[in-house]
């Protein structure tokens, strides 16, 4: 069936305390994208973000991302005071997140909270912590001993922490109980909060994309609680790590420094970690999106301590496999194959054999091999196209700063040479809404015609991403129209 939908991070919400959450600001989002036709909204990972704030380099793979916690919530619960949360600084920009502001104090005002919370008295909670155990305990525990160490990666830790030696464990168990509690009960809380979003959009008709990134970050509960997963020498220290290779745009290539999955050892627990992740996850959400999808046919793998990506190689992964394994265990699921980039016929052939729908970038679509893979009349039905993603320039950003190559040919394929910037913008969204694929997902700064300064992500880059946010009141009635009349001529 023909649907669309929109793309907007938690994070970019409206919110009165710096940062987008489950709030009401939430509920009226949904609101909105059901007054506008839309059927789908993306969002980006919901882990707990470390340094760089990226979501996709996460301090747990299961774990949820605490800033998200509506605050309102626990005022109304009487766990806070309304007093108590506004006289936080949570930065001063309505349209861009103080991310330092709001590491600094958003831990602090949940902790007041807890101290008035009865846990022992809450029988959800008791489930909670029950359902969510096989990955929840050693979460809260690792996340309690970083923070004794003051921050550092796990392996950098004393060694009988480092290497998990069960009497240091259980003794950190014991010394950091109320850090481990904390941390459980935050965990709690996002939890309770994102079904109650999640149960409100489905109900009105609109699921949620979520979205993975195909590796964990080395610094994670995840490599330290399941070193076998990885790639690890016999001490635990990475033997090679994940990036991509040179290219016309990097010389040296990029190097991402993530762990590499040891396939052959998932292959011999017939994948049950991988299992376990995407059942999860999709318990989370109605569709997962897995980013970078080709690493499951071939990756990139970068000898560890390198400085740069030059001197990798790429390594077999475990194919179709682990997918007709999930099939198997769990029927027909609904992912989306991330397979932008350089991409080989035997990726491509990975994803046809998983039935999977990939991505077409329409940004992509006017280079100058003039016959891109990401043009309309080339794409099949089995598909989703975006004007653009989280790590693309906004659209009106790519028209000002495209070369004029690639301007001609898109204002030539469009018919709109003579159009102004917000017409052009449109007409864009347009050739996305009237393509074939079955979904087109467009996001919210490009329906409101923004620049470059609302741009999500440059890949590569430290210091300015993840940030940009909605302003309340900023979706006119206008743009609405505009959306539901574009879903009413291409039966979206």
């Amino acid at each position: 069936m023909r649907a669309s939908g929109v793309l907007l991070p938690i994070s970019s919400l409206p919110s009165k305390y710096g940062i987008g959450c489950f709030s009401r600001e939430a509920y009226e989002f949904v609101d909105f994208l059901i007054s506008a036709g839309q059927k789908y909204w993306q969002i980006l990972p919901l882990g707990p973000t470390s340094y760089g704030d990226s979501p996709y380099q996460s301090f747990s793979t299961f774990a949820g991302n605490p800033y998200f916690i509506d605050l309102e919530v626990l005022i109304k619960d009487g766990l806070l005071t309304k007093e108590e949360v506004e006289s936080v600084d949570w930065g001063g920009h309505e349209s861009y997140v103080d991310f330092e502001k709001i590491y600094e104090s958003r831990s602090k005002i949940l902790r007041k909270a807890y101290e008035r919370y009865d846990l022992e008295q809450d029988e959800e909670y008791g489930i909670f912590v029950r359902e969510n155990g096989f990955w929840l305990e050693d979460y809260c525990l690792y996340m309690a001993i970083k923070d004794e160490q003051g921050g550092t990666s796990w392996n950098q830790w004393p060694q009988e922490l480092r290497n998990r030696h069960p009497a240091a464990l259980q003794e950190c168990r014991e010394k950091l109980e109320d850090a481990i509690s904390f941390y459980r009960f935050r965990q709690y809380l996002f939890k309770k909060q994102w079904n109650w979003l999640k149960n409100y959009a489905n109900q009105n008709g609109v699921k949620i994309i979520g979205d993975i990134p195909i590796y964990v970050a080395f610094d994670s509960a995840d490599t330290w609680a399941n070193p076998l997963l990885f790639q690890f020498d016999e001490n635990n220290e990475p033997v090679a790590v994940a990036g991509c290779p040179p290219d016309g745009f990097s010389a040296d290539g990029q190097l991402w420094g993530n762990p590499l999955y040891s396939w052959e050892y998932h292959r011999s627990t017939e994948y049950s970690w991988w299992l376990q992740r995407l059942s999860y996850s999709l318990s989370m959400y109605d569709v997962v999106r897995i980013d970078h999808f080709r690493g499951f046919d071939e990756y990139y793998s970068i000898p560890y301590g390198d400085e740069t990506a030059r001197y990798g190689h790429w390594e077999k992964g475990p194919g179709v496999e682990l997918f007709h394994l999930l099939k198997e265990k769990m029927g027909d699921v609904a992912l989306i194959a991330e397979d932008l980039g350089m991409i080989s016929d035997s990726v491509r052939q990975l994803v046809r054999d998983t039935g999977f729908p990939g991505m077409k970038v329409l940004q992509f679509a006017f280079d100058n091999t003039e016959n891109s893979d990401y043009l309309p009349h080339n794409i099949d039905r089995n598909c989703v196209i975006y004007t653009g993603t989280h790590d693309n320039d906004t659209v009106k950003g790519w028209y000002e700063t495209a070369n004029e190559h690639d301007l001609w040919q898109a204002r030539q394929y469009m018919n709109n040479e003579d159009h102004d910037m917000e017409t052009s913008i449109w007409d864009m969204i347009r050739l996305a809404m009237s393509s074939v694929a079955n979904l087109a997902v467009v996001p919210m700064q490009d329906y409101l015609c923004l620049g470059s300064e609302a741009r999500m992500n440059t890949p590569s880059t430290l210091g300015d991403n993840w940030k940009w946010r909605l302003a309340r009141n900023q979706i006119s009635h206008e743009v609405i129209e505009k959306m539901r009349l574009l879903v009413r001529i291409y039966r979206r």
